[in-house]
């Protein structure tokens, strides 16, 4: 066999010597172009990895101009399920001769890489194992048309990473398969090209690295989905149908995906015609006014955005709280200020989100962690919105939002029932003869409403987005002001018994507990690992998912000596909602931020809160 094209030196063993074999725990780095058509390639190698049974993620970095910048997608897959970012890169597949050198520099030592022959990198590493293959010339052998080449090129790099890491070609043929679901003729010249990068890398290469993939029956049974087309889903099946949306990066997916939903499940059978509207308005600001409006007419309506879009909406959610009118948000975060980052992840918008708007303002939200999160926090939402009639803010980011990621199936039927609140129909109005919009009849905060066309002369009542008393008539009296605000905020106060419920692992006499929140939680469970077992550290766990909080959240701060909050911002904008709402609880708080915009990694926090415990000996 040719062993000219693969070759290790100066790595942990000999060279050439084949190492202690690294199973189904490794990364992967794929280092290719913005608009090269790398994207259907990774994720086929992602998912061939999932279909042998092992657990993966899978997070895609790009650029956020519209081709011919660097992009990299990173494969995790791990045994013991994982799914975090991992720091280190293991694997590395380098496609683009602009960051060429960089992302060889980027393996580990003791990692690998393989590269396009035209690179010429064999002479940069010396302690990791290197494979180089023509992609262009074997893509001659698919194709003459020279896009289409260059297209094929990805495909033959999965062909060569499932012979070198030992994945089953007929889990790669039906990764294709699925990839190419409504292009028959695309799945099979894309099968043609991996399997002649198999046969490329069979005849060529000789195995150097230690990296393998062997079956598992850990995924059987799971899917593999983003958190935006879980989240149209779920807004489905909450029984949206108003939609009304800007598009903007990187939410704009949510929409479209529910419009393919939509398109197929709410359409009336017996006309034809649709039983929704989704609009698309002139800027978020219009956006959220319509689903407002929207709202107060009867509809369970939602807009989309991100942070941008948040600062916009502010007026409108201000009228929204304060006229009570119920609507759901989603807010896919990304980093700011400003345009920011509009590709790269953040929790950015947390302090913004839960005071939107001026004056004293505070707002209801639902913070997912999981693709599944998603689907049921989405039907949630609109009963909260409609409930507690205001404004839901459901915060979710571009990691969760756009990458992909391992769930159980999403539970059908459904079992949260659809609940409107307190709507009075015309046959309660009958028996109670009349009603005041904004008096608190129980006690609870949350007055009763009507909705418009509702045949019944005491249906009828002004929305005030002024001053107005219990009975919606315009005020400027300072006791009607003052108690209208106090219902208010005894009203989302209230909330905290109904938002989802945090998650707790606690009990170990853990004089340390760690609190996270959306997307930071898949770094949690293996950064408590590392802390015992490298430093003898125990730790307790919490895990917020809604806003206002829970009684749960104050008696797990008061339990601990320090409570790190790991967050991905610069300014710890969690841990100062924290302590705002539990001032006595403030100085037992620290932060672990991270805030560069790539998904945080278990590395990153483990290190922080080694570091704080020695400043705290």
């Amino acid at each position: 066999m040719d062993t000219t094209h693969a070759s290790v030196a100066n790595g942990p063993e000999a060279p050439g010597e084949l190492r202690s074999p690294v199973i189904n725990d490794f990364s992967i780095q794929v280092a290719t172009v913005n608009g090269s058509g790398s994207q259907s390639a990774n994720n086929v190698l992602m998912r061939s990895i999932f279909r042998m049974g092992v657990p993966v993620s899978g997070k895609n970095l790009f650029p956020s101009n519209i081709a011919g910048l660097p992009t990299w997608f990173t494969i995790r897959a791990n045994k013991y399920g994982y799914v975090a970012r991992k720091a280190e890169i293991d694997f590395a597949i380098a496609m683009n001769p602009q960051t060429a050198r960089e992302d060889a520099l980027s393996v580990q030592p003791g990692g690998a890489l393989l590269a396009d022959a035209s690179l010429g990198l064999k002479e940069v590493r010396k302690d990791i194992s290197y494979y180089e293959v023509p992609f262009q010339s074997l893509a001659t052998q698919v194709s003459t048309e020279t896009r289409l080449r260059k297209l094929l090129s990805n495909m033959i790099y999965v062909g060569v990473m499932a012979e070198l890491l030992g994945i089953d070609l007929a889990e790669v043929d039906q990764a294709i398969r699925k990839q190419f679901a409504s292009k028959l003729k695309a799945a099979e010249i894309n099968i043609k090209a991996a399997r002649i990068g198999s046969d490329y890398a069979r005849a060529n290469l000789r195995k150097v690295d230690p990296f393998r993939i062997e079956r598992m029956d850990v995924t059987r049974g799971m899917i593999i989905v983003d958190g935006n087309t879980a989240a149209a889903l779920g807004s489905v099946f909450g029984g949206c149908t108003v939609v009304t949306w800007y598009p903007i990066t990187p939410s704009s997916s949510v929409v479209e995906e529910m419009i393919g939903y939509m398109k197929r499940y709410r359409m009336n059978p017996k006309t034809g015609k649709p039983t929704y509207a989704i609009v698309q308005a002139e800027d978020e600001l219009a956006a959220v006014g319509m689903a407002i409006g929207a709202g107060w007419a009867g509809a369970r309506s939602m807009t989309a955005t991100s942070g941008p879009g948040i600062s916009l909406m502010a007026e409108f959610v201000g009228l929204s709280y304060f006229a009570e009118v119920p609507v759901v948000i989603w807010d896919i975060q990304r980093v700011g200020p400003s345009t920011g980052l509009p590709t790269r992840t953040s929790q950015g918008d947390i302090l913004s989100a839960c005071t939107l708007s001026h004056g004293d303002t505070r707002h209801i939200l639902l913070i997912p962690a999981t693709v599944e999160e998603c689907f049921r926090f989405a039907q949630e939402a609109f009963n909260l919105a409609e409930q507690y009639q205001t404004p839901v803010f459901c915060m979710s980011d571009l990691d969760l939002g756009m990458n992909n990621w391992m769930s159980e199936a999403f539970r059908y039927p459904v079992d949260i029932p659809i609940e409107r609140g307190k709507v009075l129909s015309k046959e309660e109005l009958d028996r109670l003869g009349k009603f005041s919009r904004y008096l608190d009849v129980d006690g609870d905060g949350i007055p009763y409403r009507t909705l418009p066309g509702t045949h019944h002369a005491a249906a009828g009542y002004f929305t005030r987005g002024s001053g107005h008393n219990e009975h919606a008539a315009y005020s400027e009296r300072p006791e009607d002001y003052k108690s209208l605000m106090d219902r208010l905020a005894r009203k989302i106060e209230s909330a905290g018994s109904h938002v989802p419920a945090p998650v707790i692992d606690a009990g170990a006499g853990a004089s340390v507990g760690i609190v996270a929140f959306g997307t930071t939680h898949h770094a949690i469970a293996e950064c408590r690992g590392q802390l015992l077992a490298g430093h003898g550290l125990k730790t307790d766990y919490l895990r917020i998912r809604g806003i206002p909080f829970a009684r749960e959240v104050e008696a797990f701060l008061a339990g601990h000596e320090r409570n790190y909050v790991v967050e991905q911002n610069r300014d710890g904008q969690m841990r100062s909602v924290l302590a705002m709402d539990f001032p006595r609880q403030a100085p037992q708080l620290r932060s672990v931020l991270h805030y560069d915009g790539i998904p945080i990694d278990a590395r990153t926090i483990t290190d922080s809160i080694v570091g704080q415990e020695k400043e705290n000996r």
